[in-house]
């Protein structure tokens, strides 16, 4: 019988700095709140909702959740010619 050694889970810290020309949105965002629980609270909200988003994009429950039609965004683009992101915090998307 093999025993399956687990290494245990570190936790992970991030120190990472956010200007409003990176991301005009998030950083209007987070910027309501204090320095403290507060913000990383909401960061951690975000994240965990973007998270959720972006897997039910990727991997749908079930057919309820997809669209019946073409889906455009409000600058009239086709959703299916904008790939999903995993670089959420990548260079900034501009208009082209």
């Amino acid at each position: 019988m093999s025993v399956v050694r687990q290494t245990p889970l570190e936790t992970i810290r991030l120190l990472f700095e956010l200007d409003r020309d990176d991301n005009p949105q998030l950083y209007d965002d987070l910027v309501r709140f204090r320095k403290g629980t507060k913000r990383i609270n909401r960061l951690r909200f975000l994240a965990h909702e973007g998270l959720m988003a972006h897997l039910r994009v990727v991997s749908p429950a079930g057919p309820a959740m997809l669209p019946t039609g073409p889906v455009a965004l409000p600058n009239g683009e086709d959703v299916a010619a904008v790939p999903v992101a995993g670089d959420i915090f990548g260079v900034p998307v501009t208009d082209r």
